[in-house]
């Protein structure tokens, strides 16, 4: 009875190992191909502080020569037809890296409404062949006051917040990285996968009112220097944990089994970090607007300065019938 028993258990066993290779969802050699995609990136210089590197591009140096960019426009194609860079293509975030291939060569600036959903794509881009691609800084609404979505989300909810604290942020745990399931198995195989599944996922931000309201529901990271915590504070309970590198190992300090919201000043550098976490298999938030959707009356810097104060290049619009 043992020796049939014995039997049973080792049939099991090598059906179960059978099974396992026949599956589509097989991770990298040795099982973890999160450990592969994490080498692969440190050693192909994509690690995060790589990709954050002179990333963006004001209005007023694309308005010198546009002709020298390949501008993607991936607002919607009704508020495109409404007017858009010249020359600019209408893309949107699924399609960037198939309308990229038609970049010739030029240097890429991907423009959105207000530059958060653009740092997604960037992202992508570089991750993708496209090292120089940069982002449109504060979006199309820094082009023409006519596509002005900041000055409508700039706020100072959380002044006199109950849930806003001038303490010093307390201080993170040490986490495992996420467990990620892929059919590839290579370094370059994995990334194109998780790209690909970040953009088809589209723009990943949270409300800034939801976070403040109840930042118990987040795992919250403050994207600023410590002198600037000191200076004006957080949201209660959110972490600096900066700078974020695969060299240093710092992204270490998520918890995987929450959701991460990452806040900048702006939202744009956020928006970046939030999609490189969920290419990394973190449920990662951006919160929208940043810190001007927070205490814009509060802030000395990296605040969005009013449409008054932009000179609009009105005359490099162009019309869908051109």
């Amino acid at each position: 009875m043992r020796s049939a028993a014995r039997y049973f258990l080792v049939s099991m066993a090598l059906m179960a190992v059978i099974l396992a290779g026949c599956s589509e969802n097989t991770t990298a050699p040795g099982g973890d191909a999160s450990a592969t995609l994490r080498a692969y990136l440190e050693d192909n210089d994509l690690d995060l502080p790589d990709i954050l590197t002179s990333w963006t591009i004001l209005a007023s140096d694309v308005e010198t020569n546009p002709a020298a960019y390949y501008i993607m426009d991936i607002r919607p194609d009704t508020t495109y037809a409404r007017g858009h860079i010249a020359g600019a293509v209408n893309s949107t975030l699924g399609d960037i890296l198939d309308d990229a291939a038609n970049s010739g060569g030029k240097p890429i600036v991907v423009a959105c409404l207000t530059g958060q959903s653009a740092g997604h794509a960037m992202l992508a881009l570089r991750l993708s062949g496209y090292p120089d691609a940069k982002i449109l800084k504060w979006g199309m609404s820094s082009w023409n006051e006519d596509f002005d979505k900041w000055t409508a989300n700039t706020a100072s909810i959380a002044v006199g917040h109950s849930n806003w604290s001038m303490d010093a942020t307390p201080s993170p745990g040490t986490y495992d990285y996420p467990t990620l399931i892929t059919a590839a198995t290579d370094g370059p195989g994995i990334l194109a996968e998780r790209v690909e599944q970040m953009l088809s996922g589209g723009f990943k931000g949270v409300e800034p009112d939801d976070v403040l309201e109840s930042p118990g529901d987040y795992y919250i990271n403050l994207y600023w220097e410590d002198d600037d915590v000191t200076t004006f504070g957080h949201i209660d309970g959110a972490y600096r944990i900066q700078p974020l590198s695969l060299a240093g190992d710092t992204f270490k300090h998520y918890d995987p089994d929450e959701t991460v919201v990452t806040y900048c000043w702006t939202g744009q550098t956020s928006s970046v970090i939030t999609a490189y976490l969920n290419i990394l298999g973190y449920d990662a938030r951006s919160l929208k607007f940043g810190a001007n959707a927070l205490i814009y009356s509060e802030l000395t810097k990296q605040y969005w300065e009013g449409s008054e104060d932009f000179e609009y290049t009105v005359s490099s619009l162009a019309s869908m019938a051109e």
